[in-house]
């Protein structure tokens, strides 16, 4: 089944949906949620809980692309799911992650910077369109799906070092584009 008739699914109210998505995107959705929470029971909860969130929010939304819809939804239960539990004394590999990007990104919770979210988003993800294919794909499996840069290595038979200093440096660029953009 494809991604529009699922949609089309969840607005005509049909619980089917949720099983469906289950079985498409159930493996996806729970990899981000392990990336942040490195929790199994956590990281199912963080999926259920994308899939409620997904039903309540559709209608009225209609999503363009299923899978970075539910991948965001995701993403955010289990980015707050983490900060509830107090992860910041657990550390982890997320607390990494948002250390890395603090450089480039704001986090002040100010009500202005709402304001300027949606402009910051689209930044950043022209910015991620634009890199080079194996530089958007480190990119992506670091600041997206939070995995360590030993995975990152591995999976790209790259050294350690070489992930490191290519995150650096796509930070770096990043940081340029914001500023350029005032932004940052």
């Amino acid at each position: 089944m494809n991604d529009e008739q699922i949609v089309e699914m969840y607005w005509n109210r049909n619980e089917q949906a949720i099983t469906i998505t289950a079985e498409k995107y159930g493996t996806y959705c729970y990899a981000i949620a392990y990336g942040i929470l490195h929790n199994e029971e956590d990281s199912k909860e963080s999926v259920n809980d994308t899939y409620l969130s997904a039903w309540n929010s559709m209608p009225p939304h209609r999503p363009g692309v299923l899978r970075t819809f539910l991948g965001k939804i995701t993403r955010r239960l289990s980015v707050d799911r983490w900060r509830r539990k107090g992860a910041q004394k657990r550390g982890g590999e997320i607390t990494e992650v948002l250390e890395e990007l603090s450089e480039c990104i704001s986090t002040s919770g100010d009500p202005v910077a709402e304001i300027e979210k949606s402009v910051l988003d689209t930044t950043i993800n022209t910015f991620v369109r634009e890199l080079k294919d194996t530089e958007q794909r480190v990119f992506l499996c670091r600041y997206w799906y939070a995995e360590p840069v030993k995975v990152i290595a591995n999976r790209f038979g790259f050294s350690e070092s070489k992930v490191k200093v290519m995150l650096m440096r796509t930070r770096n660029k990043l940081k340029e584009r914001l500023e350029t953009e005032g932004l940052l």
